[in-house]
């Protein structure tokens, strides 16, 4: 026997007051029998799920609940989640604040590596989620590639989220509402680790948060967590080599960064190898 098959036992009970009701009719009294021969095959028809136009309608009504007397609502429409930053795992995500709503985005090549790229995203519509406002930029960063912990003189980037909230440089800024300083201590020279030299590379820089007072000048010289820990970490113009910490990015590029950046967006930097931001 099939298992989807009901059993004798579990008929419905309509079956058998069908069966009654036909009895009484053949058994009982002829006159009786026409005068109630409507309503013995109204009660039959009803027990047994057979239920005149009127019955089914208000049945029909019934089913529906809310939606009686309207259109029922449509397919089901899957809710559209916020689009994420590409390649970044949960975790590196979970490090971007809330409420930012600008990222500086750079992947490193690989750990040991100085080659890294950087795009800039936006999330103006938190329900929408982020998206690209840049093309993808060539940058540096140190020259021995990028650590989880950050040492003085290790040559190497730190990776995470910092904030960024404040820029300055040797050169009058482009138009933008950063704050920015304009002094001449921002003059370097000399050269990088493959001969080039450094003149012009903080023409324009933008400080990152790490292991300094946010919101202070790129100069000021504060290590909250020890001088041993490093810093001085800086967004700057490119001098065609790897840097000592900091992220470069060339001269055009660094402009335009300072064009967009708006501290009313409360812009981060995310930095680190790929590996890395893909935990």
């Amino acid at each position: 026997m099939s298992a989807n098959r009901p059993s004798a036992a579990r008929r419905p009970p309509y079956v058998i007051c069908a069966g009654t009701i036909l009895l009484l009719t053949a058994c009982g009294n002829t006159s009786e029998t026409a005068a109630g021969a409507h309503e013995v095959r109204a009660a039959a028809t009803a027990s047994a799920g057979v239920a005149g136009p009127q019955a089914a309608g208000e049945r029909g009504r019934a089913a529906l609940g809310p939606y009686a007397g309207r259109a029922a609502p449509g397919p089901y429409a899957p809710r559209v989640l916020p689009r994420e930053i590409p390649a970044l795992g949960s975790r590196t995500r979970g490090g971007i604040p809330a409420d930012a709503r600008q990222a500086l985005v750079v992947t490193g090549d690989s750990y040991n590596s100085s080659l890294s790229t950087a795009v800039l995203y936006t999330r103006d519509d938190p329900a929408a989620g982020w998206r690209a406002v840049t093309d993808r930029w060539p940058a540096h960063n140190a020259l021995n590639g990028w650590t989880d912990e950050h040492w003085e003189d290790d040559l190497r980037t730190p990776v995470g989220v910092y904030g960024l909230t404040a820029a300055g440089g040797r050169f009058e800024p482009p138009e933008t509402a950063f704050p920015y300083e304009q002094r001449p201590e921002f003059a370097v020279s000399g050269e990088g680790f493959h001969g080039e030299t450094l003149e012009g590379s903080f023409d324009y820089v933008v400080a990152v948060d790490y292991n300094r007072v946010p919101g202070a000048s790129p100069l000021d010289p504060e290590r909250p967590l020890g001088k041993e820990r490093g810093g001085g970490i800086w967004i700057h113009v490119d001098h065609g080599g790897p840097t000592q910490g900091c992220i470069s990015l060339p001269e055009n590029r660094m402009r335009e960064l300072l064009r967009i950046l708006d501290p009313e967006k409360k812009p981060v930097v995310v930095i680190g190898d790929a590996e890395a931001l893909e935990r």
